[in-house]
Formats: structure tokens, C-alpha cells, sequence
């Protein structure tokens, strides 16, 4: 049996951590396989030893049959080894020739960059692969999906033969999902090698030909995955059964908590990305909202939470007109939120884990008494957070918020904005990044906040979740409301009809 890369007994510490331990990775060549592991397991550090971003403590790699010390991305990239990182790495204001080319820029005899040579080779290798990209656009027009696109050809531009997708659809559409699946079976029909890293079991059975399976960084063993359930690769991850569905009580809603009346909305090209949008969340009932990404979500969460003005309309909280108010206010008043992009608007990444779980409340009692800090409170409910919601890191309350990987990041989010049990709960992707364990527990608490009388707007592209968690569902197409249902009266065929704007349900006509 030939293999493409083999990792032998990697061991890899960190100050508090042992991220890897004596962990063996065997990959076939022109296959795709699958790294499967809860947060925190060690899976991204495994691939960034692999691709020269960490040196191992102890262990050996070889790539084809040959030992070798790749130091540093340049060597893994002399090697035919590229990644696609969880968290793009492109220049915004860049064309994508121009962000594909950074670092190997072409030049013609009189010294300057040969652009149009690049772009020419660039358009073969997106029509040769079924990638679709247009070489001159901006990377800040085009969507995620199309940017993950621009990551790998990158790869393919550098001609490399093992690819490595670090939890590549965790801000993909459903849609954008189903072609990136397509993609990789491109790639290994052209002899390519693909090391997936993900969690999510219904991507792994329906892409990949073999799983290792990681659990706190050590290897529990690697499967066949088209002779192992989804079930049995969730139990090998977490180490018990898993129970995929949500249990929840018919609700018992109350008041109206969040009133959004005819609320209109910019978006960053100064259009309306928010048109007249009227909705109500009350207590006690998770409203969803459904939709394919940038279709206004975004731009309503902001001018919910006071990231974004409004055009128009109003926003009442609790019966108060908080359209104007400031992000601090909002927060007093009851609003609780949970963002969808973590490391903008959810966290300070140069703080300790700590000071980001106080962050709202730092100068208020216990945690702060005539105007110094009380750390021992500040230790003490920090603590009790990491127990609670599984939090993990290299020193605990200690760690810098940043070294942490991005799934505990989320969950640290979560944490906070849970237990602080606003009256209005904003919950926006609140699963990215999750494995199945931590999705399981965030859904039950989600629910648990609902039972307890708080109303939840829930904005998810997943529609799984969706129609899991959510009591009503609002749909989301361009900016308008197109569908309003109970989640038990519809189902993802006519949930995606809405969310095309091919039908409307449950809203007047326009």
C-alpha cells in the first residue's frame, strides 16, 4: 500500500498542554481522509506540524516513503503539501490573481509583474477542476464560498499534490457545501490527495473514504467509513452515545419581548440590505431565522444589537424604543448576543480567557467594588463557566484568548452570554465550529433558556438547527420576509422554496 503521508508517533507539547499525543497518521494516495476529532482534540495542530506551522516534540513524518523535517510552509510547499486554513488568509482589497500569485509573482523581461499570464493559468486551472472563479474579481465582492475557492488554487497554483481542508465548510451555505464535496472528488479523480478536517459526521460519511479519530490527542483508532454508522464514529469522538435530535416541551409563549417594526437596514454598498422587515419574538419562543447567506441576516442582526444604524422602522425592547440606543445600553436593557463572527464582535483576543467572560459586567458587583477589579470573583465565576460548558485550554481562566482554538473560543462566547440569562437572546450561528458533543449541550441550554421565559432570535444558515430549536421560522430572501411557519408545519423542501423567493408563506404580499 502506497502512502502519500504517514506521521508517526507524533507527540507535540504546549506550556499546560499535551496537544498531540503519540498519534499515527497513515494517508493513502487519491483518497480522502477524514480527521475527526471534538474541539480542542488536537486536529488542526496534527496538520499544522504537518504543514511546518509547529515542530513536533517527538515523532516522524514521511511524505511518499521519504523521512523529512518540514521546518516551515516554504518546505511543506517544496513538498506538494497545501492547506486551506479554517480562517482565509487573502488580501481583500487583492484581485484573486493577485492574492493566488503573493509570494511567486511572475515577471515578464522588463521586471514587472506578468499578471496576465498568471490570471490566463489561473482561469485553466479553475475551468480543469470545476472551481468557477473569475480571475480580476475583488476578494471583497465575492462571497465566502467562492473565496474558499480562491484558497484552493492557491494549492493548485503552487502544484500541490496533498491538500489540507481545515474545517473548510464551517461558513459555507448548504448549497456552497454540496459543490465543495464535488470539488474534492474532482481533485482525488486528478490524483490529488485530500486530509479533511472536520466534525461534522454527515459531510465525513457522504465525502471520505477512510476516518482517524482523535480524541483529547490521542488517536482512537481509523475506520472505513463506508462500513462505520454516524453514530459509532460520534462515540468514538466523544466517548458515549451522542442523541442527535432536541427534546423540547410545546412552548408557552408570553409577552412580546422584541418588536421589529418596518426596520430598514444598509448594507456594507450602501444598498437596503434590510427592506421593511416586521417581525415578533415573545417570551419563551425561539424564533429562527432562515436563509442563504446575505440575504439581509446580517445586517438586521446589526441593527438589532446596535452594531449598524437604521434606515427606518423601529426596534422595542420590552416595549422601549431602543432603535438609537447605544451597544452598552442594548446590553443593559436585556439583550443578550451571541455573534457570528467571534473574533470581530465576540471576543478580545489579546485578553486572558477570564477577562473576556467578565467583559459585560466587569464594573459591576462581584466583580468589581469601588472601582477596583475583584479578581478572586472574576477567578471563581470563570472557573465555574470552563466546568460547566467544557471549555478547554492550555491554563485554564489563564490562557490568552487567542491560542485557544476556535471552537472553545465559541464556546467561551456562549458561556457568557447564557449565564448572564438576558431577557432577549440574539443567537447567531451559535453552532460554527462545533463538534457533535458541544452541539448536543448548546442546543439543550438554548432550549433551557427558552423553558426558563427568555425569548431567543436564532439566526442559523444551518437548517438542520433550524428546524430543530425553533418554534417559528422567519425566512429571509433579499432583504424581505418571504416565509413565516411553525417548524412543525413545514419542512427544508419548502423552507428552501422560500429561501430562493420561489414562494411566500404566512407574509403578506408585497
Amino acid at each position: 500500500m502506497s502512502y502519500a503521508i504517514e506521521m508517526l508517533n507524533i507527540t507535540k507539547d504546549f506550556p499546560g498542554i499535551r496537544a498531540n499525543d503519540d498519534v499515527t497518521l497513515q494517508v493513502e494516495e487519491k483518497s480522502i481522509h477524514a480527521l475527526l476529532g471534538e474541539n480542542g482534540a488536537g486536529k488542526s495542530t496534527l496538520m499544522s506540524i504537518l504543514f511546518g506551522l509547529y515542530q513536533p516534540t517527538r515523532g516522524t513524518i514521511k511524505v511518499r516513503g521519504q523521512e523529512v523535517k518540514i521546518t516551515d510552509p516554504n518546505v511543506a510547499n517544496s513538498l506538494g503539501i497545501g492547506m486551506v486554513h479554517q480562517h482565509f488568509k487573502l488580501v481583500e482589497c487583492f484581485t484573486v490573481t493577485e492574492n493566488i500569485i503573493l509570494g511567486l509573482e511572475p515577471k515578464t523581461k522588463f521586471y514587472t509583474t506578468d499578471i496576465k499570464s498568471a490570471a490566463q493559468r489561473i482561469q485553466q486551472l479553475s475551468e480543469m477542476y470545476g472551481l468557477n472563479v473569475d480571475p480580476y474579481a475583488k476578494i471583497q465582492n465575492i462571497s465566502v464560498g467562492m473565496q474558499q475557492r480562491v484558497e484552493i488554487l492557491k494549492m493548485l497554483y503552487r502544484n500541490a499534490d496533498i491538500l489540507i481542508f481545515d474545517e473548510p465548510t464551517a461558513v459555507l451555505t448548504p448549497q456552497e457545501i454540496h459543490e465543495l464535496m464535488e470539488i474534492m472528488r474532482n481533485l482525488t479523480k486528478e490524483g490529488k490527495t485530500i486530509i479533511l478536517i472536520t466534525h461534522k459526521l454527515k459531510e465525513i460519511k457522504e465525502v471520505a473514504d477512510v476516518c482517524t479519530v482523535l480524541r483529547r490527542g490521542r488517536c482512537m483508532g481509523t475506520i472505513q467509513v463506508a462500513e462505520t454508522s454516524e453514530e459509532e464514529m460520534a462515540k468514538l469522538m466523544v466517548g458515549r452515545e451522542v442523541d442527535f435530535g432536541v427534546e423540547k416541551q410545546a412552548q408557552q409563549p408570553g409577552k412580546v419581548v422584541l418588536e421589529i417594526e418596518h426596520l430598514k437596514v444598509k448594507n456594507s454598498k450602501g444598498l437596503l440590505g434590510v427592506k421593511d422587515f416586521t417581525l415578533q419574538v415573545r417570551a419563551g419562543e425561539i424564533v429562527g431565522v432562515a436563509g442563504i447567506d446575505g440575504n439581509g441576516q446580517t445586517e438586521l442582526v446589526y441593527a438589532l444589537t446596535g452594531l449598524a444604524k437604521a434606515e427606518g422602522g423601529k426596534v422595542l425592547l420590552n416595549g422601549k424604543d431602543i432603535t438609537h440606543s447605544s451597544i452598552k445600553h442594548r446590553i443593559e436593557a436585556g439583550m443578550g448576543h451571541i455573534p457570528e463572527d467571534r473574533h470581530k464582535h465576540g471576543l478580545i483576543l489579546d485578553f486572558k480567557l477570564k477577562e473576556n467572560m467578565v467583559i459585560h459586567s466587569y464594573n459591576e458587583a462581584p466583580y468589581a467594588k469601588n472601582g477596583l477589579l475583584q479578581m478572586a470573583a472574576i477567578d471563581k465565576k470563570t472557573d465555574e463557566l470552563i466546568e460547566m460548558f467544557d471549555v478547554r485550554s492550555g491554563q485554564g481562566r489563564e490562557t490568552i484568548t487567542r491560542s485557544m482554538s476556535g471552537g472553545n473560543q465559541q464556546k467561551a462566547i456562549i458561556a457568557r452570554e447564557i449565564d448572564r440569562s438576558p431577557e432577549l437572546l440574539i443567537v447567531v450561528q451559535p453552532t460554527r465550529g462545533l463538534d457533535v458533543g458541544a452541539i448536543e449541550y448548546i442546543h439543550k441550554r438554548i432550549v433551557q433558556e427558552r423553558d426558563n421565559g427568555k425569548a431567543i432570535l436564532l439566526v442559523s444558515l444551518e437548517l438542520d438547527e433550524i428546524m430543530a430549536l425553533s418554534d417559528q421560522i422567519a425566512v429571509m430572501f433579499n432583504g424581505e420576509l418571504t416565509g413565516w411557519v411553525k417548524a412543525e408545519e413545514t419542512d427544508e423542501n419548502e423552507l428552501g422554496l422560500m429561501m430562493s423567493g420561489s414562494i411566500r408563506k404566512g407574509v403578506a404580499e408585497a
